[in-house]
């Protein structure tokens, strides 16, 4: 089939500006072309008669000519898949419109108009998951970013903002609950039907619009506003689940709280809803009073789900509701502008799961999180800067760039300005915007004039891609140290040469024999090199820096390993203890893989490497949430980015052995932590979770050290818990080693949750990213289990994505690997684009692996590229990929 889009009409749309010249190629969009729409559309009205397999929508829109856009005959209105079965204007039966491609194009002779249009849709046959579909029985939507075109023709574009009035009507034993955006306004009862009508008093975008039909109960609760409103607070769930959304609904009312507190934000309907659906291509969406969550991140109880997913819930719970001001109130005026509501919503998010828990191993969650993903982006064919500047399907722009290096942009900006000068910038971006499709300059704007700062070299962020890399270097003479930087931005697809940025980095200078400092200080390298002068230090001091991770980029110095040692055992900043502890084990196994050791080498660094972890195990100043972050090893992903070419396999065998090495030189130490760790009674407080970290962690070194105890303990750990996070543990060091205890514990697994989607996904993703040689193979079983399908993203995310995230198997020698997600990404593309899209770049990332194997990977991108009716997604990822 034809992809590509329509070319740009007069109206405004911002369409392709490159012509499509081949048929399998789709449009390119660029910011550049961005045009105000040619016709504002105030208010709409919707009725839908909801059936699962024929659901009848009738819309009205009124429509006024945009005065801020150049005059147009027509209007153009989106569509995907859709048939006009009515037309009428200003009540007559419209002759004069036509379709181009999908499109619908009236012409409009006046300047105020009344369009209804009617279409029938089947949510049953809907398998992308986009606009409305079918999910178990139920209906729901998910309009971000172009699904309502799916449902009925509209200007289908973020800066298009309407006030909604909705009618429902539909089966009321079929679909008992009846739930739309804003507020209910009335409900009735026409035979074996019932109806509800809603208006939702905020103009939005129709990518906000949302709906939900089925047989749900719900956990119901209430939130009162600093200013005193009643909100009604209700999740819900199918029958069942009910019993697992107490940790959700307290979630939502802490999101609430802290954003009164913290912003000044406060929620403006008298009724906030969350729906938890088993069928999302997403985390959630945040539409306007009316959350649609994917399960995972609603359902909970210590039987079933880890502290991870607890944690989870709370953070993605509150994400969507800071959406509310953050993304809602103020939108995006076009898609490139993605990060201006995604970028600072994660920052919000982050800041709240901080306050809510460990501040520390939060930020050393977020900062792995980063490296693990976002910088592999920046480093490859998908790279692109936060605000990119063109794109040929949207939904390939939600990564990872947009959303965690957006957030640490805007974190910059904080440190930069301090809390309290950001909150004033903030409060004026609310201000000035609300109500408004705004742009990131819009916010960058609005921080520099509320906190008093200079952006305009700072805008680069915005615009430039690439991880920045910092060479530091301390020398000392007298009394004086100077440290110097210089940074580099390396080239990216469009982008080779770059200018230098502002980059603040907290730093501290540590006397060596009193193990303390002075002060942290802030320095902002906003050239390409800089020096920076510390007076009073008759000795040289040891360099702590980019504490608290205070910008996104890669540091490069030739620190000592016994600065290494030292700032492992005493730096006070946690992130900074952390880093060294990576730093000394990273630069060993790098060198390791590298073959730049000597015997004599590897000796002494991993003694110093034991030394340091020793000192963490019995330090007793520090919690176990944290002992367990310095406990973990640098992953096999983030030290394959420290290598200009990475060699899969060599990095998995020298991480094991490292890790062998330390079980063993370490055996006493960590079974001690064991043996006190497993004295603590379940609880979800702070205590509690890093002692079932810990264990879980020690388990891990005996795996690589002394297989057969950690069998024994693992199976012991399996079979006396109380809770997942002590049973998942278990469970997934015993998948790794082949044994009995394997075999019978994951069948009890099985057989104990079987029936429950979320902990049989856990079921799945245990054996797909497992240790075993035979990994490949469990995972082609898999694939036929009955309990496998492709029509559910979680399912297909628990097996594929598990496993093409275990980089030593998924980059086995012999290429069966890339064989797999290449066939899964031709057989998942007709059914289900968007998520087919997304297991692109780990086979993009052929260029950073050694020769063999990138020959191997290329090939699969060949054959997904060559494919027929490939999908807009796929297309756009295997293109760029391939360079």
């Amino acid at each position: 089939m034809d992809i590509a889009r329509t070319p740009a009409t007069p109206d405004g749309n911002p369409e392709m500006a490159d012509a499509a010249t081949e048929p399998h190629k789709p449009a390119i969009i660029k910011r550049e072309d961005y045009t105000p729409f040619g016709w504002v559309v105030p208010e709409v009205q919707i009725e839908f008669e909801l059936g699962l397999e024929l659901t009848r929508v009738v819309a009205t829109l009124k429509v006024e000519r945009n005065t801020a856009a150049e005059r147009t005959p027509t209007i153009r209105l989106n569509g995907d898949g859709l048939t006009v079965r009515e037309l009428q204007c200003d009540g007559e039966t419209c002759e004069g419109y036509m379709m181009d491609g999908d499109d619908l194009v009236v012409t409009l002779p006046g300047d105020n108009h009344a369009l209804r249009i009617v279409t029938e849709i089947s949510p049953a046959a809907n398998s992308q998951l986009m606009g409305l579909y079918a999910s178990n029985g139920m209906l729901c939507t998910q309009c971000e970013a172009e699904g309502f075109r799916r449902i009925t023709f509209f200007p289908d574009r973020p800066d298009v903002l309407s006030t909604y009035t909705v009618r429902m009507s539909g089966p009321k034993a079929q679909f008992p609950i009846l739930l739309c955006n804003g507020n209910r306004t009335a409900t009735g009862e026409q035979g074996e039907n019932h109806w509800a009508e809603w208006h939702d008093p905020w103009p939005k975008p129709s990518y906000l619009f949302a709906l939900v039909a089925g047989d749900l109960v719900a956990r119901s609760d209430s939130f009162t506003t600093m200013n005193g409103r009643k909100v009604e607070l209700n999740v819900w769930v199918r029958d069942g689940d009910l019993e697992r959304t107490e940790h959700a609904m307290e979630s939502l009312k802490r999101s609430m709280k802290w954003d009164e507190e913290t912003f000044g934000r406060e929620y403006d309907l008298d009724l906030f809803n969350i729906v938890a659906v088993s069928d999302f291509n997403m985390g959630a969406m945040e539409n306007k009073g009316l959350n649609v969550f994917n399960t995972k991140y609603v359902l909970a109880d210590p039987e079933t789900a880890t502290d991870g997913d607890y944690d989870g819930i709370e953070g993605v719970i509150g994400h969507e509701y800071f959406h509310n001001w953050s993304g809602n109130r103020i939108t995006c005026r076009d898609w490139f502008q993605l990060s201006l509501k995604e970028g600072f919503t994660v920052l919000r998010d982050q800041l709240f799961s901080q306050d809510m828990g460990s501040a520390p191993v939060k930020r050393i969650e977020d900062v792995r999180v980063l490296r693990g993903v976002q910088f592999p982006e920046d480093s490859g064919p998908l790279a692109h800067p936060i605000r990119p500047d063109s794109y040929s399907e949207i939904n390939n722009f939600y990564t990872a760039t947009v959303y965690n290096k957006g957030a640490e942009v805007i974190r910059m900006m904080r440190t930069m300005a301090g809390e309290e000068r950001f909150r004033a910038g903030t409060d004026l971006y609310f201000d000035r915007h609300d109500g408004e499709a705004a742009t990131c300059e819009d916010f960058v704007k609005s921080i520099e004039d509320g906190a008093g700062l200079d952006l305009e070299q700072f805008r680069l962020w915005y615009s430039q891609a690439g991880t920045p890399k910092v060479t530091a270097k301390l020398d000392h003479s007298g009394e004086t140290a100077k440290l110097t930087l210089k940074q580099h931005v390396p080239p990216t697809p469009g982008q080779d040469s770059k200018r230098p940025m502002p980059i603040p980095l907290k730093i501290a200078l540590f006397d060596r024999a009193s193990g303390t400092h002075r002060g942290e200080e802030l320095v902002v390298l906003d050239k390409a090199e800089d020096t920076f002068a510390f007076d009073g230090f008759a000795e040289a001091p040891v360099l702590s820096i980019n504490r608290t991770f205070s910008a996104p980029i890669t540091i490069e110095r030739s620190a000592p390993r016994e600065d290494l040692v030292f700032l492992a055992a005493k730096d006070d900043d946690p992130f900074a203890r952390y880093e060294a502890m990576q730093e000394l084990m990273g630069g060993h196994l790098v060198a390791a893989v590298s073959g730049e050791l000597g015997e004599n080498e590897r000796i002494a660094a991993q003694a110093d490497i034991a030394r340091a972890m020793g000192a963490v195990l019995v330090d007793e100043s520090l919690d176990d949430l944290m002992r367990g972050e310095l406990m973990t090893l640098p992953s096999q992903s983030y030290l394959a980015e420290q290598m200009l070419v990475a060699d899969p396999t060599r990095i998995h065998e020298e991480r094991e052995a490292l890790k062998a090495f330390l079980g063993k030189e370490l055996r006493d130490e960590f079974h001690a932590l064991y043996d006190r760790a497993e004295k603590a009674p379940y609880s979800l407080d702070l205590a509690s979770r890093g002692a079932r970290k810990v264990k879980t962690l020690v388990l891990a070194f005996a795996a690589a050290s002394d297989p057969a105890k950690a069998v024994e303990l693992a199976a012991h750990q399996y079979d006396n818990a109380d809770n997942m996070t002590d049973r998942q543990g278990a469970l997934m060091v015993l998948t790794g080693i082949d044994s009995a205890e394997r075999t019978g514990r994951l069948l009890d697994f099985y057989n104990r949750y079987e029936g429950n989607a979320l902990v049989i996904d856990k079921w799945f993703s245990l054996q797909a990213s497992s240790l075993h040689p035979n990994a490949i193979e469990h995972v082609k079983a898999l694939r036929e289990h009955p309990d496998f399908t492709l029509k559910n993203p979680n399912r297909v995310r628990s097996l594929y994505m598990a496993f093409a995230g275990t980089p030593h198997h998924f980059h086995s020698p012999d290429g069966e690997g890339y064989r797999m997600i290449a066939d899964l990404i031709l057989e998942l593309d007709p059914i289900n684009p968007q998520t087919a899209a997304r297991f692109v770049p780990p086979l993009g990332r052929w260029r950073r692996i050694e020769p063999k194997r990138a020959a191997m990977m290329r090939e699969q991108l060949e054959r997904i590229a060559a494919a027929p009716k490939l999908s807009r997604d796929t297309f756009e990822q295997v293109t760029r990929s391939l360079g």
